[in-house]
């Protein structure tokens, strides 16, 4: 018997926001059920519309539900999130999208709460106007982002603070790199379009190619032979300013999946160190130079813990893309709002601190390290990276110029949006030659 897709979306649903599983780890879980590529692509949208509007929609049942339902039945409240997702994100039919959820309910096998479901939704919509109304009044339940977030968005970026949410909840381009070993982007865009895809080239990242939607990235031409990479555009720019030449000894700490790693390889011919704690997060980094028919040094080791891995050679380029709270790339991983804490922050900066101050001495005189991270929050960006300089006195700070961004205290800041871009901060630290 054929697997009910939305069933199969609310138990995910279920799982990502309530117990919390990954987006991608459901989805990987659960696509192969589903031998339909529609039903798959209803699925992906399913969990990750759901995902990005689960603080919405979460808040409007506990006004519609006389009595909650995420304790004894996960699965059906995520069932009605997603009902409410049909409704006014994903904007099905009413009739279809009503009839359609209350077919899984059956499908759950609780069929005691089919006449729920039917009422819960059947009420939202007679008071469709009202219900947005009071869920619009507030920024967290406008936007979808826990309170925390948005305090900190607003103390932090006041002036941006409703546009980066706002562009938080809209679906980004798919964006992929050329891979400069294996052709050049023009050759690549050419077969994309023939392949039916509208590809651009993008129109100041070098290596850039921008589609309007996302696809099966393994379908497209050039994916086995390892022609690109999926790789947003603020992540490309980390390339750019680490700026490394052909034979310098370059580390990339906490590299994992390997996207920046992989890409200063298709640049320069370095001897490249790929730094990765998890072990099976390195895998993936092996997977990627595979693919891409890229060769590195791999180590899993502690980025703050160099004695235990370094040879003693110091590198000509160190890239941190340091651990952080993702609240740049929540347009892209929604799922990060629902698991991520404010508790999370200091933290993270405790990490952060370590690993930049650690791998500082690591770098050469007249070397560069770049410090990056995915993050919105000055307490992992500015604050850690104008500590180091304190505590440094060999350390200087490199201008940092984009077309798109703003200079920070230190550093430079790309906001979710900008140049339809994520959200990225980069800071890039010289050591003074010695005398």
């Amino acid at each position: 018997m054929k697997p009910d897709t939305r069933a199969l979306a609310a138990g995910g649903l279920a799982e990502i926001a309530l117990r919390g599983a990954s987006l991608r780890e459901v989805m990987e879980r659960t696509a192969p059920r589903l031998t339909d590529p529609r039903d798959r692509a209803l699925l992906m949208a399913l969990l990750s519309e759901g995902a990005r509007w689960w603080l919405r929609y979460d808040a409007a049942l506990d006004e519609l539900l006389a009595r909650p339902l995420k304790r004894k039945e996960p699965a059906i409240h995520a069932l009605l999130v997603l009902g409410l997702v049909q409704l006014e994100v994903l904007e099905l039919e009413d009739y279809a999208a009503v009839a359609a959820t209350v077919e899984a309910t059956h499908a759950l096998k609780r069929p005691a709460l089919v006449g729920l479901v039917n009422a819960v939704l059947r009420r939202w919509q007679r008071e469709r106007g009202e219900r947005l109304a009071r869920l619009d009044a507030q920024p967290a339940t406008r936007h979808a982002h826990p309170d925390w977030l948005a305090a900190a968005l607003a103390t932090d970026w006041p002036a941006q603070a409703g546009a980066v949410m706002a562009a938080d909840n809209r679906e980004p381009p798919l964006m992929l790199r050329a891979n400069r070993r294996h052709g050049d982007r023009g050759t690549l865009v050419a077969a994309l379009r023939e392949a039916g895809q509208a590809a651009e080239a993008h129109p100041w990242l070098a290596d850039g190619i921008v589609l309007p939607h996302s696809t099966d990235v393994t379908r497209l031409p050039g994916f086995a032979e390892g022609a690109f990479a999926v790789q947003d555009g603020a992540a490309q720019v980390a390339t750019d300013l680490v700026d490394a030449c052909d034979g310098q000894r370059v580390l990339d700490a906490c590299a994992a999946p390997g996207g920046k790693a992989c890409h200063l390889l298709e640049r320069a011919d370095v001897e490249l160190t790929a730094l990765e704690m998890d072990e099976h997060r390195a895998t993936r980094i092996r997977e990627n130079l595979e693919r891409l028919r890229l060769s590195a040094k791999l180590i899993v080791g502690d980025a703050g813990d160099p004695a235990a891995w370094w040879d003693g050679r110091p590198f000509d380029r160190i890239l941190i893309d340091a651990p952080c709270s993702a609240s740049g790339v929540l347009r892209r991983r929604p799922d990060v709002r629902l698991h991520r804490r404010e508790s999370d922050i200091a933290e993270l900066g405790v990490q952060q601190r370590r690993i930049l101050h650690a791998l500082w001495p690591l770098l050469a005189p007249g070397g560069q390290l770049v410090y990056a991270t995915c993050s919105l929050l000055r307490a992992e960006n500015e604050a850690v990276v104008t500590e180091l300089l304190a505590a440094h006195a060999d350390a200087e700070v490199v201008p940092i110029d984009l077309p798109v961004g703003r200079c920070a205290a230190v550093g430079w800041q790309i906001l979710p949006g900008d140049g339809d871009l994520d959200g990225m901060y980069y800071a890039v630290l010289r050591k003074h030659p010695r005398p």
